[in-house]
């Protein structure tokens, strides 16, 4: 199991933005290859069981990854958002459709909401990330996507803060930050 996952962003897709570490100097991919994409879903608790993983979903993760990250810095900056990004967000989105649950009766006469399984759990767990990118960045007041302000961070995050000024990812880094001030 994969130890440096980061939870910090405070969506879902800016949590999977963060699975490409250290933007800025070495660029560390976290999604090397399926199994890792596989543990992200389950830890995200995006998929309710586990499901095969392809390296064509690997790939379709980093392009919603990287479009994600793009839309949400140039609007952060006030820069024009490019129109591919939001046609591979929007197309991942179309996939997070879910058929109505529907009432069964078990063995013992009670009912429970029953879902259908959908087609493909994996190619539905990114669309459910992509309609958390629409969700966000479609907001009116949108709260900021942000790049911690820490030297050795660049971790994404949502600055949901009041007065939209917070300047790192977690705790930690405020915490070290205040000690060395």
């Amino acid at each position: 199991m994969r130890q440096d996952w980061v939870w910090d962003g405070g969506q879902p897709s800016v949590s999977l933005v963060n699975t490409l570490r250290d933007r800025s100097r070495r660029r560390r991919d976290l999604l090397l290859e399926p199994a890792d994409l596989a543990e992200w879903f389950e830890l995200a608790g995006l998929l309710a069981e586990p499901a095969r993983v392809t390296a064509d979903h690997l790939a379709s993760a980093r392009e919603l990854r990287e479009a994600v990250d793009r839309t949400s810095l140039a609007l952060a900056a006030g820069r024009p958002v490019d129109r591919a990004d939001l046609r591979v967000i929007n197309r991942h989105a179309w996939a997070h459709r879910q058929p109505p649950p529907q009432l069964r009766m078990d063995a013992d006469g009670v009912l429970r909401a029953h879902r259908a399984a959908v087609g493909d759990p994996v190619a539905a767990a990114l669309g459910a990330v992509a309609a958390d990118a629409v969700a966000l960045l479609a907001e009116p007041d949108r709260p900021r996507v942000q790049v911690c302000a820490a030297e050795d961070c660049d971790i994404r995050f949502v600055d949901d803060s009041p007065a939209g000024n917070r300047r790192w990812c977690s705790r930690r880094h405020a915490m070290r930050r205040m000690r060395s001030a």
